[in-house]
């Protein structure tokens, strides 16, 4: 039963990561806007939170400030997408690009002298797990209350995206968007501001994904470290059918087969099934997450292709918009 609850407190801290950057761009493509910069803004956020609390010691201050970074970002993926009504996929694309870069280049310019590397740098504080009496000793299912306040966070933020989009006006004038940008402009509402919103939104979701991991998953800092968790992220979104109410579905898939092969590793007991496990390359649970994602998109376009419709999602997606268009 520990290595069970073990493995569930480990798949929801890579999780929360996963789940913030994936409602972040559920909330961007039900806007429109396809953001393939996630990767870019998920490693800047990542680096900024790192670099801020390793210096100001403010767990507070370095998510806001890797939220900040990749509002950052999203600002010039909006800029390029929305005024300049550039490609959405060329304009994310350069947005993870010069998000790498740059991450990667102040990662080691931002450490202290004489190195300037923040490499192998150590926090001077981190997320503490919060254990709630009584319900964190339910076997298996009390690893969901033994969590830093950032998967606390996680729990409260998924209903209430989901009522927000589904249940209120605004999520009505921004699925309204989405879906038919002119109508919803013959309703009165300002297609472009409503864009802008929810992109930077999206973009303060990846930088707080990002943060995440630095700070929580893994406290430290690492060229690339997020290792393709942005691009998950966009098949994340597929998986989810743009619903924010079941991202956590494939979060918990994803993130548990990450987390898998280093819960299984430190397992010290005799099971033959374990040993079994163990003997499996460490290199196939590394490429396993990939590759489910490859069999998740072609079970859904198989499906799809079945029931005689495409996937659902926003019908204006990747479409730009202005006023006079015809």
């Amino acid at each position: 039963m520990d290595f069970f609850t073990n493995v569930v407190v480990a798949t929801l801290v890579m999780g929360t990561s996963l789940t913030f950057a994936t409602i972040g761009e559920i909330f961007t493509e039900k806007a429109g806007i396809l953001n393939l910069g996630m990767e870019g803004m998920m490693l800047l956020g990542a680096l900024s939170g790192f670099a801020t609390v390793f210096y100001s010691g403010s767990l507070l201050f370095g998510i806001l400030v890797g939220m900040f970074a990749g509002v950052f970002l999203a600002l010039i993926h909006a800029f390029l997408s929305i005024n300049m009504r550039a490609s959405q996929v060329v304009s994310g694309l350069a947005v993870t690009m010069f998000g790498t870069g740059l991450a990667n280049f102040l990662g080691y310019r931002l450490g202290p002298a004489p190195s300037f590397n923040l490499v192998g740098m150590n926090l001077p504080v981190k997320f503490n797990a919060i254990i709630v009496p009584f319900l964190s000793d339910i076997p298996v299912f009390g690893g969901l209350f033994r969590v830093s306040i950032l998967t606390y966070f996680m729990y409260a933020l998924i209903p209430f995206a989901w009522y927000f989009m589904y249940r209120t006006k605004y999520g009505l004038a921004l699925r309204a968007v989405g879906e038919n940008p002119r109508t919803a402009a013959a309703m009165g509402i300002n297609v472009n501001k409503t864009r802008y919103i929810y992109t930077l939104i999206g973009g303060a979701f990846a930088g707080l994904g990002g943060a995440c991991i630095s700070l929580y998953h893994t406290p430290s800092w690492n060229e690339n470290m997020t290792g393709g968790k942005g691009w998950i992220v966009i098949a994340l979104v597929i998986f989810s059918g743009w619903n924010p109410a079941k991202a956590i579905i494939g979060t918990f898939v994803f993130g548990g087969i990450m987390q898998l092969q280093f819960a299984i590793q430190a397992y010290n007991g005799s099971s033959a099934f374990m040993a079994g496990l163990k003997s499996i390359p460490g290199q196939f649970f590394g490429m396993a997450p990939y590759l489910i994602t490859f069999l998740v998109l072609a079970i859904m376009t198989v499906i799809s292709s079945l029931q005689h419709k495409q996937f659902s999602s926003p019908s204006a997606l990747c479409t730009s918009f202005a006023i006079d268009d015809k």
